[in-house]
């Protein structure tokens, strides 16, 4: 298997058990780090053990290498396509415009994150997702206008997500200096940047190809609702 293969459950069940819940069949976040969830195989066994973390009403997210039928009180609330790509590169371009300084994100931070991560709507995005890795934004007259940080963690590999430009300041190069810094960071610590994106995203994957991402693995993301 790829180190990247089932990476919820590794990330759940190596550097980030402390973010979440487990049993030997399933895992998840805590419902204020993350969405994300995971299944050691996707059985209706393994379902079934993640019942037992979940509260009825509530949702979850997966990564799955297909659409899944999954046995009751589970159903599908949403799924779609989803591209992994891994940084393959060794440099990055350097952004020619004047880029603010970066900001480190933290607790003080969490108002402005979720607003901006609820307008952008990069992905999911709780109050306490910064704990998953190192979270930078860049300010303007104290307003957050761009951000991205780490979410998945596993031994080798760090996951860029959460890029996200305000929309009055679009085309300014705020997320190539972004995604560059914490590329920059990650493969100083002698991990391997990866990331994930709609597969129907073609401006997103587009940039992400010119940062150095490469194509890894075609999969599936699905928001389960127990009932």
């Amino acid at each position: 298997m790829h180190p990247l293969d089932n990476v919820i459950w590794k990330a759940l069940t190596t550097l980030q058990v402390h973010l979440g819940t487990a049993n030997h069949r399933s895992a998840r976040f805590s419902p204020d780090v993350s969405l994300l969830s995971a299944l050691a195989e996707p059985t209706d066994d393994a379902y079934q053990y993640l019942t037992s973390l979940v509260n009825s009403g509530e949702r979850v997210g997966l990564f799955l290498n297909e659409i899944p039928v999954v046995p009751k009180p589970w159903r599908i609330f949403r799924s779609g396509q989803m591209l992994e790509m891994l940084y393959a590169g060794s440099f990055l371009p350097k952004n020619g415009g004047a880029i603010p300084e970066f900001e480190r994100l933290g607790d003080a931070d969490v108002a402005d994150m979720l607003a901006l991560t609820e307008l952008t709507k990069p992905g999911p995005f709780s109050k306490r997702t910064h704990e998953m890795g190192e979270y930078w934004g860049i300010r303007e007259n104290g307003r957050l206008i761009a951000m991205s940080g780490e979410r998945l963690r596993v031994p080798g590999y760090t996951e860029v997500s959460a890029v996200c430009t305000h929309p009055d300041h679009l085309g300014r190069g705020y997320a190539t200096a972004l995604i560059s810094m914490l590329v920059g960071r990650i493969c100083s610590r002698g991990e391997r940047p990866f990331l994930h994106v709609r597969a129907d995203n073609d401006r997103a994957v587009g940039l992400y190809e010119h940062l150095g991402f490469e194509k890894r693995v075609l999969m599936h993301y699905v928001v389960l609702e127990r009932d």
